[in-house]
């Protein structure tokens, strides 16, 4: 039985390792499958997204299990799911096989990320609750880079399938460990009056200022950082004729590097000027990181040189990174205890429904109203236009993150 807090915390970070990796794996190798598929690129765009359809779908169903029952047999459950996809996704045959493998991976994605971090915030001392979601969420950035890695370096040797394949085994190992969890005592909502509570939950959390800005922030800033996740590396190759493969290493050791620090410097610095409202002090933080990363990354897209745009974009990244803690944080303090997975799995819906579900798709759409080639030096007018949208939802994130800050805290009477 794994007891220590230190160890738990080690095991679900290793898990969000994991599950960037394979999240970003596929944006690698889109360039690739997109070509052999013969893929638009909103084509493209809507394979890179599907997994967060089943994602987005199932996580208020695990919100409201994780809220219930025991969770370490549901994220158990749902890693050894989303494994077994992405090794299906290696062997699918064109469009809608693999559309339908990345809905699965989605599935299996939603009851880990919904309920991983209520484990978390039960373990961790008062004082610290930012550092240690800090750690966790430092694993999205290394496994974002090792996707963009393990993708450029596996499919020039042995072709785009073989990434899949490689990446989807660690993860069933994963799944059997997690099952050895003691989980930490809560509270939880009892298990009568199920249709009633459910329902009262949900009215809750669109009632409570700070939970429903913090969300719509966030929203934004998923916009924009999937728009860039997706397309920073074909706008490199198209407009500014660095190749490919090289663009999938040296972007992803940036996204690994800026993240990492990003994340890490976040929820150090949240945890130290949090104050009475930690709520308040990390929706703060979250817009000044938003509020730097607007302007910066609109420069980013005014660059002429590869080199100029990649260091104007980790500069980018780097202010967006420093939010992933204190915006979790803002979300599981802003509501009772009891409701945390409801409101992790509502959050979830939410970022992606409207985030970076549809980002990658708009971008790619633009990009295509335009009749932009697909191939190295074929200039990329549309994809700039379209990726002009991401800055400016860096600005709204920013905006929503100071009004949440401004907000009243609410206190929730009993849900029933």
């Amino acid at each position: 039985m794994i007891q220590r807090p230190v160890a738990i915390l080690a095991l679900l970070t290793a898990l969000n390792l994991v599950n960037y990796v394979d999240r970003f794996l596929v944006m690698a190798v889109s360039e690739r499958f997109g070509a052999e598929f013969g893929l638009s690129d909103r084509s493209r765009g809507a394979v890179v997204t599907a997994f967060m359809i089943g994602y987005m779908l199932t996580s208020p169903i695990f919100g409201y299990l994780g809220d219930r029952m025991q969770r370490k047999g549901l994220i158990a459950a749902g890693v050894a799911l989303w494994s077994i996809a992405t090794v299906l996704s290696g062997t699918t045959g064109g469009f809608v096989s693999m559309f339908a493998a990345r809905i699965a991976v989605g599935v299996g994605e939603a009851s880990y990320a919904t309920l991983s971090p209520t484990i978390i915030d039960d373990l961790a001392p008062k004082a610290s609750k930012s550092s240690w979601l800090a750690i966790f969420y430092a694993a999205i950035p290394v496994g974002a880079a090792l996707g963009w890695i393990l993708g450029g370096v596996l499919e020039p040797l042995y072709g785009w399938r073989s990434a899949f394949f490689i990446a989807g085994g660690p993860g069933i190992l994963l799944a059997a460990v997690t099952l050895l969890i003691r989980e930490p005592s809560r509270v939880t909502l009892e298990h009568g009056q199920r249709g009633a509570r459910t329902a009262n939950v949900y009215r809750a959390l669109l009632r409570t200022p700070q939970y429903r800005l913090a969300v719509l922030g966030y929203v934004a800033q998923t916009f924009a950082l999937g728009g860039f996740s997706e397309w920073a590396v074909p706008l490199l190759s198209r407009k500014l004729c660095f190749p490919l493969g090289r663009s999938n290493i040296i972007f992803g050791a940036i996204t690994a590097a800026t993240g990492l620090t990003g994340t890490l410097a976040g929820g150090w610095i949240a945890d130290r000027i949090r104050g009475d409202d930690r709520t308040r002090a990390s929706l703060v933080l979250c817009a000044w990181s938003s509020a730097i990363a607007a302007p910066v990354a609109l420069a980013a897209l005014l660059q002429g040189s590869a080199t100029a745009f990649l260091v104007v974009l980790g500069v980018t990244e780097l202010a967006i990174f420093v939010s992933t803690s204190p915006t979790n944080a803002a979300l599981l303090d802003s509501v009772p205890v009891a409701m945390r997975a409801n409101a992790m799995a509502a959050s979830i819906f939410a970022i992606h429904l409207l985030g970076d579900l549809l980002s990658p798709i708009a971008v790619g759409t633009i990009s295509d109203a335009f009749h932009d080639a697909q191939g190295e030096c074929t200039g990329a007018r549309g994809l700039v236009i379209g990726m002009y949208l991401l800055p400016a939802a860096l600005a709204v994130s920013a905006f929503a993150w100071f009004r949440g800050a401004a907000a009243p805290r609410v206190t929730h009477p009993d849900t029933a």
